[in-house]
């Protein structure tokens, strides 16, 4: 179970629905990724960590720093 992805949406007051759409899928699949029933693609992990400003690490539950990683 992604944690960290759930934890992000809902901060936002966002719904699966609206995640589903940044993403351009179904909502049943974004809700497969949070549930951790489907593996996210590394485009769509790019794209989640940009929109969050966090880390790919930390929507997996690598890290639990949020801040994302400096760039070079």
């Amino acid at each position: 179970m992604l944690d960290h992805l759930r934890a992000l949406r809902e901060d936002q007051d966002l719904s699966q629905q609206d995640m589903a759409q940044l993403l351009n899928v179904h909502q049943t699949t974004y809700s497969d990724y949070e549930l951790g029933r489907l593996n996210i693609p590394i485009s769509s992990l790019r794209t989640l960590a940009s929109f969050f400003h966090t880390s790919v690490d930390y929507i997996l539950g690598l890290t639990d720093v949020r801040e994302p990683y400096p760039r070079k």
